[in-house]
């Protein structure tokens, strides 16, 4: 026998994330000082920390006393079913590096996917005091301010932000790439967190984005942020955010970089 659910309200899941994204900011800028390595993931660079996995401990405890019904996805603690239809996409602590060495530049994210489309987000930025979210089709907010992204830019007067990946040979392509890429624009921009540079856009910090080797609670929350915003957020071919490539900015800036990026090869390893 199966079992229908109503369909969520999204600014329920909104405010719900919202608040948990917020309580688990708190607790993670609390343990910021003093903190240690706890474990090395798919490389030596890629690094978890033991308040990566207390603060998605939270969020994951406080998602699931709400909603028990919900599957969740999340960086430290995989995948766990559900069945209502709807399922969380947790970043605890986008950023690792930056919280590690105490700079401010770092995120939790949170999104809702209803039926694997993102509905509503939050990303709180405890270094910045900023608090995210979004609903689709309901727009993006800073700090309870509604957000839209600045105007484009021609191509070669952007500010750019970009990352890398964590293994080697990626590391290396990447900045190749970068080499290539950074003659045609204004200059380039790396933060260390794709959750701060992805919102960044929205409030002008940079006019573009563009990273390989993301997953999707890297781009979930603050994508919805970014595209709530006014700004586009694809992959490669006009697709969808995905591993190969994440690309974000006002539509005629994203369409100009994406030409760039796809003979220089930056949707693969090289």
């Amino acid at each position: 026998m199966s079992t229908t659910h109503a369909a969520p309200d999204r600014e329920n899941l909104r405010d719900l994330a919202v608040s948990v994204a917020a309580e688990a900011g708190e607790l993670a800028a609390r343990g910021q000082a003093g903190i240690t390595v706890l474990d090395t993931k798919s490389s030596p660079t890629d690094v978890v920390t033991e308040m990566d996995r207390a603060t998605e401990d939270l969020v994951r405890s406080r998602l699931l006393a709400a909603r028990p019904d919900d599957a969740i996805l999340g960086e430290e603690g995989g995948d766990e079913g559900g069945t209502s239809g709807v399922r969380w996409v947790v970043d605890p602590i986008d950023g690792t590096v930056n919280y590690l060495y105490g700079q401010p530049d770092w995120a939790v994210s949170i999104a809702a996917e209803i039926d694997g489309v993102v509905v509503a987000a939050a990303v709180n930025v405890p270094g910045r005091g900023e608090a995210y979210e979004a609903v689709l089709g309901g727009g993006a907010r800073l700090n309870g301010r509604v957000l839209e992204a600045p105007p484009a830019v021609p191509l070669e007067q952007a500010l750019v932000a970009t990352g890398f990946g964590y293994f080697p040979e990626r590391r290396v392509h990447q900045a190749r790439v970068l080499s290539e890429v950074i003659a045609h624009i204004r200059d380039i921009r790396r933060g260390g967190s794709a959750a701060v540079d992805l919102t960044g856009l929205a409030v002008g910090r940079a006019n573009a984005y563009y990273e390989r080797g993301l997953h999707a609670w890297d781009w979930s929350a603050p994508g919805l942020v970014a595209s709530e915003a006014g700004l586009r957020v694809g992959g490669p071919g006009g697709g969808p955010p995905s591993e190969d490539l994440v690309i974000a900015a006002r539509p005629e800036l994203h369409d100009a970089l994406e030409a760039l990026l796809r003979p220089l090869g930056a949707d693969t390893d090289g």
